[in-house]
């Protein structure tokens, strides 16, 4: 049975037709154009879906559903996106009007918790009845799945780790907070912190770092100070060091909370591999409670850009059984 998803991104719209061995077998792509109304989003969702469907070789008649993995705060109850500022939307019926243009059954995801639910069916958290799933993008992105199941809490928002606070009174936060997680440990939090360092050297007392990025600070990227690092620069290896312990106090904090069997590690600086890696897991056997019984396996994620795709299109399958 061919399962189709859709991850709604504020540039991309990303489709595809997923077959039972969760391989992805025809894609389709539009980009985002925003801001529009609901109804014109609902057409670019709609022509994503059907490139996906025409590229996969299959008819519309054998998907059963469709699901959509959206940014912001969900209702999977309703379908409604009660506000995403990242699509300029706010109480926006996805599901009913997408239902009504597909004439079929759609559900609706934040998506951080699709990307979970997608390592979860095929990826690194397949197995476990407890799991964390933590993005690492512009911001920090959380699922969690307890007995396999995902976890919302009363108003569906529960998994926002990147606004709990790690430094009180620390960098302002877009919540309205001050030393939030996300500010710190995702590749944005990254940036500032390689912007806060490079502003106390020159070219001349860190000139590796500095050739990094030709010279201008506009060049500063997620990668730039791991760059750096392998290069043999030392300001780009206290870059790396202090992000890595923001990073680490936030997945401790996590780790603590929930317990998980796995936690895995997406996004964009997760690609930095075992250099991210093996610190991280040395970080948290130091600082985790130290509770009796088997640790938290802490991994990378596997399916990549791909996570919250194949999770969307496993929406029904979930909710359904």
């Amino acid at each position: 049975m061919p399962y189709l998803g859709i991850d709604l991104g504020g540039t991309n719209i990303a489709a595809g037709i997923i077959d039972e061995k969760m391989q992805i077998i025809g894609r389709g792509k539009e980009k985002t154009s925003l801001p529009c109304s609901h109804e014109e989003l609902c057409v670019q969702l709609a022509a994503a879906a059907q490139s996906a469907v025409e590229n996969a070789g299959v008819s519309w008649q054998d998907v059963p559903f469709v699901g959509v993995g959206c940014p912001g705060s969900i209702n999977p109850q309703t379908g409604t996106v009660a506000f995403s500022p990242n699509l300029f939307c706010q109480d926006f019926p996805l599901q009913a009007m997408l239902e009504a243009k597909l004439k079929k059954p759609v559900f609706v995801e934040n998506d951080a918790n699709a990307a979970a639910l997608g390592e979860w069916y095929a990826g690194a958290l397949q197995g476990a009845e407890h799991a964390l799933a933590i993005t690492l993008g512009t911001g920090v992105g959380c699922g969690i799945l307890i007995h396999g199941k995902l976890y919302r809490g009363s108003n569906f928002a529960a998994g926002e780790m990147g606004h709990m606070v790690i430094q009180a009174g620390g960098r302002p936060c877009h919540c309205g907070r001050k030393g939030c997680w996300e500010r710190y440990a995702s590749a944005t939090g990254l940036k500032q912190t390689t912007r806060e360092f490079l502003l106390q050297t020159t070219p001349a007392t860190a000139p590796i770092l500095w050739d990094t990025i030709e010279g201008d600070p506009k060049n500063i990227g997620g990668r730039t100070a791991f760059e750096a690092m392998r290069a043999g620069d030392p300001v780009g290896k206290a870059i790396v060091e202090q992000y890595l312990e923001h990073l680490g106090c936030g997945l401790v904090n996590a780790i603590n909370i929930f317990e998980p069997d796995i936690l895995c590690i997406g996004g964009g600086v997760s690609h930095e591999g075992e250099v991210l890696l093996l610190p991280l897991q040395d970080y948290i056997r130091r600082e985790q409670y130290p509770a009796a019984g088997k640790e938290t396996t802490v991994c990378l994620a596997k399916l990549g850009n791909d996570a919250g795709l194949i999770g969307a299109a496993l929406l029904g399958k979930q909710t359904m059984v």
